[in-house]
């Protein structure tokens, strides 16, 4: 009985010191205080560590556990915004003057844009096909001969060929000169045609120039134009090239009219008719560059040629309003349309054996 008094006695102080040191506590802390005392041997130094460790965990906030990633939505891109620029002072300058987002565009008080002229050009099909023709004769058979020319005669003589032709074409300019009502010009187109042919050896040279006599070119399609018939319709001609039907009737109508197609000897009339279409390719070797670099060969030629034309035919109107020393020199010079001209025309062989 004595040994069972004596444990019991000093358990009481124990258990009155635990009352002292652990204060009231909620259950689920202390269950965790009990559990941490179990795993000792209960004396007043491991009851103030298992106070202290539930303490720490209490005011220690749980580390959340670790979520896996969540997909996220796609967005749909969006264009860069383009950076702001400040202007510069010319376009400080061009606001100042115009107001700011002046269109120059859209400016209804500016005049209205020049239209050119459009070719009328309803036989396109049938023009294209004798295009295409031409440009085949034209590539074996001319402009061979063309080069073959500048390669052999020195440029004195060819020269002196070209004044030739040009001459023999004055007396048709006189003609349609004195039917246009401009008897001035025809009276100089004779002029020349009487001085370069007996003071230039035949129209080999061209003594008129030196005079101050001036070169003009006029046919019978550039009559019929002055005449009213101003528009018609473009026509290409095998072997002639481009012409309108206005201009094909003009040629027809200085046929009679030309030099070359006087002459009774065959052999020197078809001679001098190669010859001139020699001499009319070369002239066109200008323009040879330019073509080959053209998308639409036909279109080129046929608008090319309608311009030069309608300025033939409707600039002579112009120039007759203003005066001569007004104008430019590349206008006051009218030069040699370089095309076929009427001489070129076959004429039925005379001599028949």
């Amino acid at each position: 009985m004595r040994r069972l008094t004596l444990p019991a006695l000093l358990l009481a102080p124990v258990c009155a010191l635990a009352q002292i040191i652990v204060p009231p506590m909620p259950a689920q802390k202390r269950a965790a205080f009990e559990a941490c005392l179990a795993q000792t041997n209960r004396d007043e130094h491991a009851v103030l560590a298992c106070l202290r460790k539930v303490d720490e965990r209490e005011t220690t906030p749980p580390r959340p556990q670790p979520q896996p990633p969540q997909p996220q939505p796609q967005q749909p891109p969006t264009a860069p915004t383009p950076p702001e620029t400040t202007p510069t002072q010319a376009e400080q300058d061009y606001d100042a003057i115009y107001g700011q987002g002046y269109n120059p565009v859209a400016d209804p008080s500016l005049p209205a844009p020049a239209q050119l002229p459009t070719t009328y050009d309803p036989w396109e099909k049938l023009n294209r096909k004798v295009h295409g023709f031409n440009n085949v004769v034209d590539r074996h058979v001319a402009k061979p001969l063309a080069h073959a020319y500048v390669a052999v005669v020195p440029r004195p003589v060819r020269l002196g060929v070209g004044n030739f032709f040009s001459n023999l074409g004055q007396p048709i300019s006189a003609v349609n000169a004195l039917l246009q009502g401009k008897p001035k010009q025809a009276a100089q187109a004779l002029g020349r045609f009487a001085l370069n042919s007996t003071l230039g050896w035949g129209g080999l040279f061209d003594p008129a120039s030196n005079v101050n006599l001036p070169h003009h070119s006029e046919d019978f399609g550039q009559t019929l134009g002055m005449w009213g018939w101003k528009r018609s319709r473009y026509v290409e001609l095998p072997l002639f090239g481009p012409r309108t039907v206005r201009d094909v009737f003009g040629m027809v109508g200085d046929a009679p009219l030309a030099p070359i197609r006087t002459l009774q000897d065959d052999r020197a009339r078809v001679f001098l008719q190669g010859l001139q279409l020699v001499d009319v390719r070369t002239q066109l070797m200008a323009v040879d560059s330019m073509r080959e670099g053209a998308t639409d060969d036909y279109a080129l030629v046929r608008d090319a040629w309608t311009q030069r034309r309608n300025y033939q035919i409707f600039g002579d109107r112009a120039q007759q309003a203003t005066r001569d020393e007004d104008l430019p020199d590349y206008l006051q010079e009218d030069q040699d349309n370089p095309i076929v001209p009427a001489d070129a025309m076959p004429v039925m062989p005379t001599d028949v054996h």
